[in-house]
């Protein structure tokens, strides 16, 4: 019994040490190890900055429209992002996969999208890449009209209902991408899962689009592919 305890002590120690490689993709101060892409900036030079860190948080104002995106790239990870619209309910999404910028309507990163929008968060977009999942013609419509350009269906409808909490309230996403797989869970809820996507790795980009968004957390935990018993 002794040795069972000690076993499961040591096995419990080496998750949590596993469990520090979690990092914080925002420092609460700047935005550090990030850029913005807001086309509006380009040709008006007083236009604002729609994403600025308030009281320690993260805030897309919402508009102008764009994106916050990751200098980095990044690749089999689990994404913690916890957020809320504070105000008026509206939309806002996560990007994972995230390269070639402005690559659908003059404005989005070729990526995958996981919707924010309130009512309908845990959706999948097709933004110039591709992702399966069971019951495609239930969730994405007819087969001929599938795409991942303008006009096309490129949104594929999440799994539940009533998974985020009221309009205030912290909403807790977890965006699990491993190798060409995205798993989504939204308050503890799978929400969405993806596979055979056309890419593996990317930036992640958070966007403003139209409504005013708190993110208090957003944390970058990296996943091993390799199993215990294999050498390292």
């Amino acid at each position: 019994m002794k040795k069972t305890v000690l076993l499961t002590i040591f096995i419990l120690t080496i998750m949590g040490c596993k469990s520090q490689n979690t990092v914080s993709l925002f420092n609460g101060k700047d935005l550090t190890g990030w850029h913005i892409d807001v086309p509006k900036m380009d040709s008006i030079p007083d236009a604002r900055n729609p994403f600025i860190v308030r009281n320690g948080m993260l805030v897309s104002l919402g508009t102008p429209q764009g994106h916050v995106i990751t200098d980095k790239v990044y690749r089999d990870f689990r994404l913690q992002i916890e957020y809320r619209f504070a105000g008026e309910p509206g939309n806002c999404g996560a990007l994972v996969f995230a390269s070639t910028p402005r690559s659908l309507y003059k404005m989005f990163p070729k990526s995958i999208e996981v919707q924010m929008m309130h009512e309908n968060a845990g959706d999948f977009w097709c933004i110039v890449e591709d992702i399966t999942v069971d019951n495609m013609l239930a969730r994405r419509g007819p087969k001929e009209e599938w795409g991942i350009t303008e006009g096309k269906k490129r949104r594929i409808l999440n799994l539940t209902d009533d998974s985020e909490n009221p309009v205030g309230e912290w909403n807790y996403m977890t965006i699990e991408c491993l190798n060409s797989e995205v798993k989504v869970w939204l308050n503890g809820d799978l929400v969405n899962h993806g596979y055979n996507a056309t890419a593996s790795e990317g930036q992640i980009a958070l966007q403003a689009e139209g409504s005013e968004v708190e993110f208090r957390k957003v944390a970058l935990t990296p996943i091993s592919t390799l199993s215990d018993s294999e050498p390292e």
